[in-house]
């Protein structure tokens, strides 16, 4: 999948001085900018003043239960992939407030939550967390049961994409039915030219208010068409070596397994920590929580992000429905991938490769569905 040709005017290169000056132009237009930063050990999504907060010369090296950093010098300050954080925190936060109530004299007083007006730009958005915001996007923009707060949220970002121009040792992108490159979505899309002699962006605009802020950047060259065949050739070279790979009809070997004796042998590694849920980008379960005051004068309704693997998940009166660890693991990879199809029209998995890299046994879903279907290592 080559990278995306911009519709009129190419773009420009700019040095990382424009970069830098488009972080400082958007906090300037009132946005929140966010970015990767290095913390902890781990490429995180967190605030940014400008491109001394991002991990220059960083690139990850990631594997079932691995996650390691390290330097190299010319990489540029996109060369790492994607770490446990997913922009969804900042579009669906992990905890939400519902609305409140208080007691009046006649009963109860409902009080909705206060507007949010956030506006945040993101930067550094890969190919397969926007395929993850479109497939939110459909599920949350439904008609009678949209979510206000989260279209909100959506609407306000201004997103600025990059090209991955290398794939991580867990990515699987391009068989997931996606790529290394950006086709839509965006407001300003990277391309990062680096290198010990080189270090240059081309940036296209995707939208309207991309163009605009692209019009004001006075830094830097107008692109040609070598520009854009140069930034087709990194995404085609990262295409090319992916670490994984999801067999094309995964949903159809799921669904020809469903009773399989390997769920079990699955289930003696499975902690049930919810580690691969919590890093997915498209995963959206939630629990609902009500608080109430010691004195019973206000209440409080809360949503909060939960996971298929706890027992609880699946409670009903009687008792949960899925108590054994092999059940919710196999309905957290069926969903995934094969009856998501059924639901919205697409698979549930965006191949970031998140859930091998952060399971703390290094459960592998491409490897489950090979041996499911009598390829894998352990078939």
């Amino acid at each position: 999948m080559t990278a995306k040709k911009a519709t009129g005017s190419p773009g420009r290169v700019i040095p990382p001085e424009g970069l830098d000056r488009l972080i400082k132009a958007l906090a300037r237009d009132g946005f929140s900018v966010l970015g990767p930063r290095v913390e902890d050990g781990a490429v995180t999504y967190a605030p940014i003043d400008g491109t001394g907060d991002l991990p220059l010369d960083v690139i990850d090296e990631q594997d079932g239960g691995s996650y390691r950093l390290k330097s190299k010098k010319g990489a540029g300050y996109f060369a790492h992939v994607v770490g446990p954080h997913s922009w969804k925190r900042y579009l669906y936060p992990p905890r939400q407030k519902l609305w409140g109530a208080r007691r009046t004299r006649s009963g109860f007083s409902i009080e909705p939550p206060q507007p949010e007006s956030p506006r945040h730009a993101f930067i550094g958005v890969r190919s397969c967390e926007l395929r993850a915001m479109q497939i939110h996007d459909r599920m949350f923009d439904n008609g009678d049961f949209a979510d206000p707060g989260y279209l909100q949220r959506r609407e306000a970002a201004f997103v600025v994409a990059v090209n991955c121009g290398r794939a991580g040792d867990t990515c699987f992108c391009v068989s997931a039915g996606g790529g290394p490159g950006v086709e839509s979505g965006y407001d300003l899309l990277l391309t990062e030219f680096a290198g010990a002699k080189r270090l240059e962006f081309l940036v296209q605009a995707g939208s309207a208010r991309g163009t605009k802020v692209l019009s004001r950047m006075r830094t830097g060259r107008a692109a040609t068409a070598a520009d854009v065949r140069a930034a087709g050739r990194l995404v085609d070279k990262a295409a090319k070596s992916m670490g994984r790979e999801l067999p094309a009809d995964a949903a159809a070997i799921l669904r020809r397994n469903l009773e399989h004796p390997h769920w079990q042998k699955v289930a003696e590694r499975c902690l049930n920590c919810a580690n691969c849920t919590m890093v997915c980008p498209t995963c959206f379960c939630t629990t609902v929580e009500d608080r109430t005051s010691l004195d019973g004068e206000q209440a409080e309704r809360w949503r909060s992000w939960d996971s298929c693997f706890t027992l609880d998940f699946s409670y009903i009166h009687g008792g949960a429905t899925r108590r054994a660890g092999s059940a919710r693991y196999r309905q957290w990879i069926t969903h995934k991938l094969s009856s998501w199809h059924e639901q919205f029209g697409t698979s549930g998995c965006t191949g970031c490769g998140r859930c091998i890299t952060w399971c703390p046994v290094g459960i592998d879903i491409t490897e489950e569905v090979k041996t499911l279907s009598g390829q894998g290592r352990r078939a």
